[in-house]
């Protein structure tokens, strides 16, 4: 019980990083296919498609924060509180990159034939850009209480 608890803390640590990483990847790819599909279907402005399908990637970044500051010895005792924030907070982290894309691609679909709309189709992406810097504060503020 003492070793799982230990492999679970570790797991908690970088969790934040591997799991923003995968939902990064995967929501800049699918936003990336719909810039891509765009910019066939368009004469310019390939820029903001390119730039809107990179917004994902920021998941990524809270990952690492928050990885660094969980750094520190995994023990029986905190393993467990290790593994919860990590742990919530990269499925967090993964889930809402993967809706960010999936926002982002819509939103790049429906400006190509209607440009004007560029600037707000970004927003229900921005909104879950805000889910995901709520479960990053949550977890910094989480962090600092576990020995």
């Amino acid at each position: 019980m003492n070793d799982l608890m230990i492999m679970l803390g570790w797991f908690g640590v970088y969790a934040p990083v591997g799991l923003g990483a995968l939902g990064s990847a995967i929501g800049v790819a699918v936003a990336g296919q719909a810039a891509i599909g765009a910019m066939l279907e368009t004469e310019g402005g390939y820029g903001r498609f390119v730039g809107a399908s990179a917004i994902p990637s920021s998941n990524v970044i809270y990952g690492i924060v928050v990885m660094f500051s969980l750094q520190r010895a995994v023990t029986v005792e905190n393993g467990g509180a290790l593994f919860a924030v990590g742990g919530l907070l990269g499925v967090a982290l993964m889930v809402t990159g993967v809706w960010q894309g999936r926002s982002l691609a819509s939103a790049i679909a429906a400006s190509k034939n209607k440009p004007e709309i560029f600037g707000l189709a970004l927003a229900p992406a921005a909104i879950v850009e805000g889910f995901a810097v709520f479960a990053f504060v949550f977890a910094l503020v989480l962090a600092g209480g576990i020995a």
